[in-house]
């Protein structure tokens, strides 16, 4: 494709730039438009993946029929494959009549799946048998039905590191990338920034009735050099607030300077803490994850104690003076505090008992004191978790997830997980 073709393709969608691989983007997206391949958009949040799924519909044969976008990361789990599929009356509590899904009803034309990453896997299973015969079932039916459907799907996360992770079907994924399509995050390209600031600009002063801004060259360049992890959409909200706010039109970079978060972060070293990465290099998807983590950090802890004590009990390990107990305590970082206290912080354990050893002025040991021997359940330690949280809130789900830090509808899996939906929470 020539680029006078390109060119009337990104007036008429809108779409601002001159950066090659947007353009090569482009081109692809209109190459496979009369095709029925499936088609992965991947980019950072931010980058503008929907306009590419509208390119391929209307170039295809499909663009008089239905053109269906589905945010697959907002709708909940639990009523995603009704909304995706469709039910019968009855099949559910609130499903009172029959109702058709995003499939049925965008037959013979294109659903876009935006954040397809976010489905879950019994839902990724029903989308297989989509794309792979044309045919799905209504929630709480056992007919099956044919669609004839082009699925265009978008995601930003690292689809292959999610399969890794057993949160995407690898099968689905090859069906779904028949096609990719990349979209490039906005720090790769600088010869489009200035150029979407002016468009946004303009906008916005017609907009709000007043003059665009402008920026001096001392501004452009700290523009291009900005790294930009929201993308076209920071972008955008940033010359909207000076746009608004400066009365000044034209922007010094010192100005400028004021409304952009700092980036330095972007360049740093992991965190460390005693001399090894906080949690051993690993990327974490989610908050479970990162709990699952600190859990088994504390229960290494807790093995290494024991095993400190049970040496001082067997006689193998010698026994400090009490001047050198006072100048150095056993447990580091937790000075001051009784044994048994540190291992009381783990919820949920189970009990043995044993004997704690006691540390006297003759440095002699005296079984006295009763010690707990845990075991650590992290399962029972997060519904605990989750119990509390409901409970502090008397059962608000919206809360108690801000409380935990985790979405509403992970909350919501969580509980239906633990067999806690009948549960009071006062």
């Amino acid at each position: 494709m020539d680029i006078n073709q390109i060119q009337s393709i990104k007036q008429r969608f809108n779409i601002i730039g001159n950066c090659s691989s947007l353009n090569r983007a482009i081109d692809v997206a209109v190459q496979v438009a009369n095709t029925e391949l499936s088609v992965l958009i991947t980019g950072e949040s931010g980058v503008g993946k929907e306009f590419f799924p509208q390119i391929i519909h209307q170039f295809s044969h499909r663009k008089h029929n239905p053109y269906i976008a589905v945010n697959c990361g907002a709708i909940p789990e639990g009523t995603i494959d009704s909304e995706l599929f469709g039910h019968e009356k009855g099949s559910f509590t609130s499903a009172t009549s029959d109702r058709k899904g995003y499939f049925e009803v965008a037959d013979r034309g294109t659903i876009f799946l935006d954040e397809v990453g976010e489905l879950p896997l019994q839902t990724q299973v029903r989308l297989l048998r989509v794309l792979e015969a044309g045919e799905f079932m209504r929630v709480g039916s056992s007919k099956v039905q044919k669609t004839d459907v082009r699925v265009v799907a978008a995601t930003n996360i690292d689809i292959p590191l999610a399969i890794s992770q057993g949160r995407f079907r690898e099968d689905l994924y090859y069906r779904l990338n028949a096609v990719p399509i990349h979209i490039p995050p906005l720090r790769e390209r600088k010869e489009d920034i200035t150029l979407l600031f002016r468009k946004f600009a303009a906008d916005f002063a017609e907009k709000y009735k007043m003059p665009p801004i402008r920026l001096t060259e001392e501004a452009q360049e700290v523009l291009t050099q900005y790294y930009w992890k929201g993308n076209i959409r920071q972008l955008k909200n940033i010359t909207e607030q000076i746009s608004v706010i400066e009365q000044n039109r034209e922007i010094g970079a010192d100005v400028l300077k004021k409304y952009l978060p700092d980036d330095s972060s972007q360049n740093l070293l992991p965190i460390l803490a005693n001399d090894r990465n906080l949690f051993d290099s690993k990327s974490f998807s989610n908050e479970r994850e990162i709990l699952y983590q600190v859990l088994f950090d504390m229960k290494k802890d807790i093995t290494d104690l024991k095993a400190v004590v049970n040496n001082l009990m067997a006689g193998r390990v010698d026994v400090p003076s009490y001047d050198d107990i006072v100048a150095q305590p056993i447990i580091p970082h937790r000075k001051e505090q009784e044994v048994d206290t540190v291992i009381d912080i783990i919820p949920n354990t189970k009990h043995s008992s044993k004997k704690m050893p006691q540390i006297t002025e003759d440095s002699q040991i005296e079984d006295t004191e009763e010690y707990i021997e845990e075991s650590l359940s992290i399962s029972d330690a997060e519904k605990d978790t989750i119990v509390k949280a409901l409970t502090r809130h008397k059962g608000k789900r919206k809360y108690a997830a801000q409380d935990l830090r985790i979405s509403e509808r992970t909350l919501y899996r969580k509980i239906k997980e633990y067999g806690l939906e009948d549960k009071k929470f006062k």
